[in-house]
């Protein structure tokens, strides 16, 4: 069986002994003679998975007892929508704050504007996103009804290595590309919340995180399957819910914690990253694309100093099993998005690469 090192931003790689697992019951769960994806989500089978799913966010993320965990429809744009439909009314002014790194706050920013008052209190827009702007708190209009970041940001390979001081402003942070990659403090946030697709498990559902005095303010033209409050009431299975990715996650949560938890697996990320910036700071043949004190560990975007090799890299690269390295389209270049589940020796891999068709194309 053929597996390369998946650099794909996301749907990213799953640990391949999560998938094993799941194939080995995908035909008859625990002995039921049926499969995990057909048996109902008012199951005692499927109240066990979701019970330990909550259990092991819990313990891994070190999730406070005032916050509830929400399994969320429609991914992480999805909440571009719930987060103010739930939250904005917080605050009679129904106004919101975003800080503009990268192309998914600009679209939360502009959703939000749906809804309320949606103000951008900063932004690295001129330069392409390719750095986390400035922020004090005096910046923010203390009648906020919260403030939105995106953690790190996936196209432009910058994240937050700390995050703002918002005061009695509620900060909501997308961490969709980064969540269980490296410890938080949660009570430093009112919401987080992140599609699945890239640490958590397959796309398609949020997970979001949500401090439990945020669930009283939901705007009366909130539907029902938005509203963080009837997920909250009726543990995310007011309707079937995406039972597949559940289970999926809890298997990557059991898979994590088996590894030594978020704190060795932070350690594990940081040299994952050092070994490739290392070597791309080493180089004239490749440059980084975004600042360097801003780099993001899951995310590593460079290009060549001669562009028109891109095409033959990527090619190259492909054909020894270094797989979707190509980078995005208002980035370009390349991207080796090195996830939880990426290997070490995935890293060496690439660099290795990156030395040779440097040495033959010099």
């Amino acid at each position: 069986m053929k597996r390369v090192y998946n650099f794909g931003a996301g749907p990213a790689m799953l640990p391949t002994e999560v998938m094993e697992k799941a194939q080995a019951e995908f035909l008859d769960y625990q002995e039921l003679g049926a499969s995990v994806i057909e048996i109902s989500h008012r199951s005692k089978e499927f109240d066990d998975i979701i019970n330990r799913s909550d259990e092991l966010l819990k313990e891994l993320a070190g999730i406070p007892d005032n916050y509830k965990i929400l399994y969320v429809h429609g991914g992480a744009q999805m909440q571009f929508s719930a987060v103010p439909l739930n939250i904005i009314n917080r605050n009679p002014a129904q106004k919101a704050s975003f800080v503009l790194t990268g192309n998914w706050a600009v679209k939360a920013s502009k959703e939000a504007g749906r809804y309320g008052t949606s103000m951008n209190v900063a932004s690295s827009e001129d330069k392409n996103f390719n750095y986390i702007p400035e922020f004090d708190s005096s910046m923010l209009d203390p009648e906020s009804s919260y403030l939105h970041i995106v953690s790190n940001n996936t196209l432009f390979g910058t994240r937050w290595h700390d995050f703002p001081d918002t005061g009695d402003v509620p900060l909501v942070a997308d961490m969709t590309s980064e969540f269980l990659s490296r410890k938080l403090n949660i009570n430093q946030f009112g919401v987080i919340f992140a599609g699945l697709q890239k640490n958590l498990g397959p796309a398609g559902l949020a997970l979001v995180i949500i401090r439990e005095d945020l669930l009283e303010h939901a705007l009366p033209l909130t539907p029902g399957l938005l509203n963080y409050k009837v997920y909250a009431e009726q543990h995310s299975l007011a309707n079937t819910n995406n039972t597949f990715a559940i289970y999926m996650m809890s298997l990557v949560l059991e898979w994590l914690k088996d590894q030594g938890g978020v704190e060795k697996m932070e350690h594990q990320n940081e040299a994952k990253a050092s070994l490739i910036y290392d070597f791309i700071d080493s180089s004239d043949f490749y440059y980084g694309t975004a600042q360097a004190n801003h780099r993001s560990i899951m995310n590593v975007t460079f290009n060549l100093a001669k562009g028109d090799l891109l095409g033959d890299f990527l090619k190259q690269a492909e054909s020894v099993d270094l797989y979707a390295l190509k980078g995005h389209r208002v980035v370009g270049g390349a991207r080796a998005s090195i996830y939880n589940a990426m290997p070490i020796a995935g890293c060496q891999a690439l660099v290795d690469f990156m030395a040779e068709f440097e040495r033959s194309n010099s």
